[in-house]
């Protein structure tokens, strides 16, 4: 499965900046199937075998099935939802014929949600970053065909907790993929948008000062380009991590124009 890697990059490349960033992912990708996956342990000392990226590929769209089947049927809006991400990833004939398997393995009654979950997390359990690549995707989905409503929204939970993700980072991540919808469109009011900024960092409006700008340096370092990269993620994924400090900037300057502190 030579094209493991990218497929696994384009996920990764998608999630992190759209579209867009799927050429990104595939530059990724194409590291990963030449043997570099060793760079981007973090310090784990763990490769990313050829079995893990086919798993968490196959599992990224097997379990996108599996949320789109639990109300009991697939919409029209989640099909093309699916469709969308996988257009937007890039993805080759082949890809995209093993990503429609996978989607209806998961709409199968048969398909044991907690058993696929549990050997994602054995895979890539220390791989936070793949965690919340994997979250990520399914919000997207989610987002994109209008499906979240209380149901969903609680499986997503579980998708979550199965994979060791706590309720503030799933919440970061859901206002994460909104404000980058609404970048795109800019369709949104002001109102919603101010919403979004407090959940992108993970703080409530009612949030003093201190604790925002705390929670805004936080993340700042988290996702800072070099820091990533001095961590062990090569250069091509530096202008993914410098999106997400664009949108962590972008939400902290929204806070503090609405509450005049400096």
């Amino acid at each position: 499965m030579q094209w493991a890697g990218k497929a696994l990059g384009g996920i990764v490349g998608y999630v992190a900046a759209g579209p867009l960033g799927s050429l990104l992912g595939l530059v990724l990708g194409h590291q990963f199937d030449e043997g570099i996956a060793g760079r981007l342990t973090a310090g784990s000392g763990r490769r990313l075998t050829a079995e893990t990226q086919k798993l968490f590929f196959g599992t990224t769209f097997a379990v996108m099935g599996h949320v789109a089947k639990s109300d009991g049927r697939v919409s029209e809006e989640e099909i093309r939802a699916a469709r969308r991400i996988m257009h937007g990833m890039a993805l080759s004939p082949e890809q995209v014929t093993t990503a429609i398997e996978q989607f209806t393995n998961g709409k199968t009654p048969g398909f044991d949600l907690a058993a696929v979950l549990r050997r994602l997390r054995t895979q890539i359990g220390a791989r936070r970053d793949l965690v919340r690549a994997f979250v990520e995707i399914q919000v997207q989905a989610l987002i994109a065909s209008g499906g979240m409503d209380r149901e969903k929204r609680e499986l997503l939970w579980r998708i979550a907790s199965e994979l060791g993700m706590g309720r503030v980072e799933l919440a970061q991540i859901e206002a994460l993929v909104r404000a980058q919808q609404a970048a795109s469109s800019a369709r949104r009011s002001e109102e919603t948008r101010l919403d979004d900024a407090y959940e992108v960092l993970g703080v409530k409006p009612s949030a003093d000062e201190r604790e925002i700008k705390l929670a805004y340096r936080r993340l700042m370092s988290q996702h800072h380009p070099d820091k990533l990269v001095a961590r062990g993620l090569p250069e091509s994924m530096k202008s993914s991590a410098e999106e997400r400090t664009r949108e962590i900037r972008a939400a902290y300057d929204r806070i503090k124009r609405q509450r005049e502190f400096n």
